[in-house]
């Protein structure tokens, strides 16, 4: 049931002082003398003649009518306000206007014919009014809400859009003892240091019609959009977006933020209908809070350079690992999104180790020297070249090496590798600038690249079982000017 203050005035009889004007005395007057007056001469009435009450009705200073009983206009304001209360529950409701009854005495008075007058002007003149609370934004009452308590629900609600209730309990709690030094946080925690409104919001009791008052969740809302409603906008023949744009004072950027499936160049149809509200907050949530994070320090690389290697090789002397860093930081967010970052604290956890890599600088000649060096450490000749299993076998097999590098047999320049689908699975072609040409397959990986210069026993990969293989080793085949060579031929002993 409404909250209702019974304070509108002159609900019991009452001689008003407040308005008495001139014209009103001599109205009563001249009633008066009528009413102590009759029949054809200057006979006064019979001593046995009783004077009745009528009463003048005022709302507002304004003179409604005259009516016999004042318990009919009470009446119909109290049917009133009770029909308001059930529209408007839990709304604190009273008579808006200002109701005064003006007794005045005769010996007779026909109000009858008045009666009904007066009540339907009462009905149509009277102003029920709901004291109700107001949040104040710059001097404007921009919302209104049924008492104080909606009015904080109200600001609660959008902070709590932003931070959770616990966080909102230890600020407050925090608040109370000023000044209080902070613990220092842990790793992944956070502490809400602030949280607030863009703009001072306040509240004063008002007074307004009933219609008026909102919903907490209705105040939410226009406080997050600025606007209760959404304008759209039908699209009309000859229309464009930028000419739509300005005419509901948005840019274009904004109208196609506004409707996701468009962009500068969709075709507009008459009968579309587009969005054209551009949400603007009454105010922001500004939310300042201290975040502890861990962050990975990237390992620095440094580049020593050897001269007794060849140019392009590399090794790695010692390996790299990221370090790791323990950050405070201030952050400040408004809406949800982060407009300031400041870096408060840095504890450095695990310090980053530098790699250093070796890198060759010495030239190596890429043509050969004609004098081919055994292209494994060690191991056997499984297969010769020669016809095998009814077909050519083009090179020689070695398998079982002490360690599984595969070299260069002689100077020269990577043409070609990886595994083209053929059968040698990974492979290395180095042209040795002097007619000769070797190929390496079956490689587990490579370590070469084509366009590379390679040295008479650099390494180029290693030993594997790639492609059409029965077991890991080195397949090896050399050509002369475009000629198969039997590689028994032109390799140096086992080595």
């Amino acid at each position: 049931m409404a909250k209702r203050r019974n304070t509108f005035s002159g609900l019991t009889s009452k001689w008003s002082t407040k308005v008495k004007p001139v014209m009103k005395n001599a109205i009563v007057a001249a009633l008066t003398v009528s009413a102590l007056t009759f029949g054809t001469g200057n006979t006064m009435a019979a001593p046995n003649l009783q004077l009745s009450t009528f009463f003048h009705v005022y709302i507002q200073d304004e003179f409604v009518g005259t009516v016999a009983d004042k318990k009919e206009v009470e009446s119909l304001i109290q049917n009133k306000l009770t029909s308001m209360e059930e529209t408007y529950k839990d709304i604190d409701l009273e008579v808006g206007s200002e109701i005064t009854y003006i007794p005045e005495q005769a010996f007779q008075f026909n109000s009858s014919t008045q009666a009904e007058d007066v009540l339907n002007q009462v009905e149509s003149k009277l102003d029920i009014k709901a004291n109700v609370s107001a949040l104040v934004i710059d001097g404007e009452e921009v919302a209104f809400v049924k008492d104080e308590a909606a009015a904080e629900n109200v600001i609660d609600s959008l902070m709590l859009d932003h931070v959770s209730e616990e966080e909102l309990a230890q600020l407050e709690k925090r608040q109370t003892v000023p000044n209080q030094p902070l613990p220092e946080l842990k790793e992944n925690q956070t502490r809400l240091l602030d949280v607030k409104l863009s703009k001072e919001v306040s509240f004063i009791e008002t007074k307004v019609n009933p219609d008026e008052v909102l919903a907490v969740e209705d105040v939410v809302t226009l406080f997050k959009k600025g606007t209760l409603e959404e304008k759209k906008y039908e699209v009309k023949s000859g229309d464009v977006l930028g000419a739509i744009a300005d005419s509901h004072d948005l840019t274009l950027k904004q109208l196609l933020s506004l409707n996701a499936d468009l962009n500068e160049d969709t075709l507009l149809k008459p009968g579309m209908e587009l969005k054209v509200t551009y949400q603007q907050p009454l105010a922001n949530v500004e939310v300042n809070k201290e975040v502890y994070t861990t962050e990975e320090v990237p390992f620095e690389k440094k580049i020593v350079e050897d001269s007794s290697m060849a140019k392009g090789e590399t090794k790695v002397k010692q390996e790299g690992s990221n370090g790791l860093n323990g950050v405070t930081y201030s952050v400040t967010e408004q809406n949800g999104q982060v407009v300031k970052k400041e870096t408060l604290n840095t504890t450095v956890l695990k310090e980053a180790v530098e790699e250093i890599i070796i890198k060759g600088t010495k030239v190596i000649p890429s043509r050969g020297t004609g004098s081919f060096a055994w292209p494994t450490n060690g191991g056997y000749v499984s297969s010769n070249m020669g016809y095998r299993w009814g077909s050519m076998h083009k090179g020689m097999d070695i398998a079982r090496p002490s360690e599984r590098t595969i070299k260069s047999v002689d100077n020269g320049v990577v043409v070609s590798t990886g595994n083209r689908g053929d059968g040698y699975g990974n492979k290395v072609i180095i042209d040795h600038q002097n007619g000769y040409r070797t190929l390496y397959a079956h490689l587990e990986s490579i370590s070469v690249q084509p366009g590379q210069t390679v040295s008479r026993g650099g390494k180029i990969g290693v030993m594997g079982s790639t492609g059409n293989s029965t077991g890991v080793h080195l397949h090896i085949e050399v050509t002369k000017n475009g000629k198969l060579v039997d590689p028994r031929t032109v390799l140096g002993k086992n080595q």
